[in-house]
């Protein structure tokens, strides 16, 4: 006869196993959402390649933006945190924002690996949010605070105005 406890641990076990090998990380989670990732560069900073989806062409409410004719590229000032720089390039066309691209985030070790996970996450925030009004990632909240901070210069030298309405 086989012990109970013997089945108990038998069964979690097995649980344990299917939980294991079903467990996305946030590679494949990227990759399945069709977000390219970035990871550190020999330069020793991590970059994060802009988004590869067309913005949709509606604004979010509360914001207003002047629209340009031209299409322009403008790197945002550089915000230090205290785990490293974040500098934020924008490219901008007809008053929207087209691409999103961080130039420089924090990296090195555990630094790096969240910079790499949340660069993505941050410029899709961006193209979707079409300001600097982007949800911070969570675990990555000072470079997502820099991010839009950069962004907004960014988004300031193009001459993109955004007004965010209280409440």
């Amino acid at each position: 006869m086989f012990p109970k406890r013997g089945a108990i641990a038998l069964v979690t076990t097995a649980l344990g196993l299917v939980l294991l090998f079903s467990f996305k990380t946030p590679d494949s989670v990227a990759v399945a959402a069709n977000v390219q990732t970035g990871g550190a560069t020999g330069s020793g900073t991590a970059t994060a390649p802009s988004a590869t989806t067309t913005p949709s062409a509606t604004t979010t409410p509360g914001t207003s933006t002047t629209p340009s004719t031209a299409t322009t590229t403008v790197t945002g000032s550089t915000v230090s945190t205290r785990y490293g720089d974040v500098a934020v390039e924008v490219t901008v066309a007809n008053g929207s924002i087209t691409a999103v691209q961080a130039v420089e985030l924090p990296s090195g070790g555990r630094s790096g690996e969240i910079s790499a996970y949340a660069g993505p996450i941050l410029a899709s925030e961006a193209l979707t949010a079409q300001n600097a009004s982007i949800d911070i990632v969570s675990g990555a909240t000072y470079t997502s605070e820099a991010y839009a901070q950069s962004l907004q210069a960014a988004l300031d030298q193009a001459g993109i105005a955004t007004t965010q309405a209280n409440g």
